[in-house]
């Protein structure tokens, strides 16, 4: 990946570059993180990392979850602890595609604080751009189920394989 010469120059908010020689890797940055893109490696094999619906999941996750903290400290909710847990599934038979989103909240919380910690995580951005496309089912309990894969996906675009020799 490179970066730009031209401080001023607006910068992507993520990029994913690799070559196709070498192990096949792809690398992604994202603001000041840095990672390997797992899946496929268009030799038969799989490069390490997680899978782009992993990442768009984790998206999901991380969004959902920074906007219940938020509105826990706006609203001076005793919040001690968030986890939230996201999957990636098809619709089946033309249906939408689905994420499955299971949130944990912990803390000296009553009925009320809680429902309104699980009303915020519905405005979360990430979740707001997505619910365009596919629905998310929010449940109050860690836990979910099998989700897309991407490798089994990626198998079935009609992609012809061309020798080069």
């Amino acid at each position: 990946m490179t970066n730009s010469n031209d401080d001023r120059a607006p910068r992507p908010q993520a990029e994913v570059a690799g070559d196709l020689d070498g192990a096949g890797t792809l690398n992604g940055r994202a603001g000041a993180s840095v990672f390997s893109i797992g899946g496929p490696d268009g030799r038969g094999g799989t490069a390490a990392g997680a899978n782009p619906y992993e990442l768009l999941s984790a998206s999901l996750a991380a969004c959902t979850a920074m906007t219940i903290r938020l509105q826990a400290r706006r609203r001076r909710i005793p919040l001690s602890h968030v986890e939230v847990a996201v999957s990636y599934h098809h619709g089946g038979d033309g249906g939408r595609d689905s994420f499955e989103r299971s949130i944990r909240l912990e803390g000296n919380l009553g009925n009320e604080a809680r429902a309104q910690l699980m009303q915020a995580a519905n405005m979360c951005p990430v979740g707001r751009t997505l619910g365009l496309s596919a629905d998310i089912r929010t449940n109050d309990n860690v836990g979910v189920g099998p989700a897309a894969s991407y490798d089994d996906d990626l198998s079935e675009l009609s992609i012809p394989y061309i020798d080069p020799d």
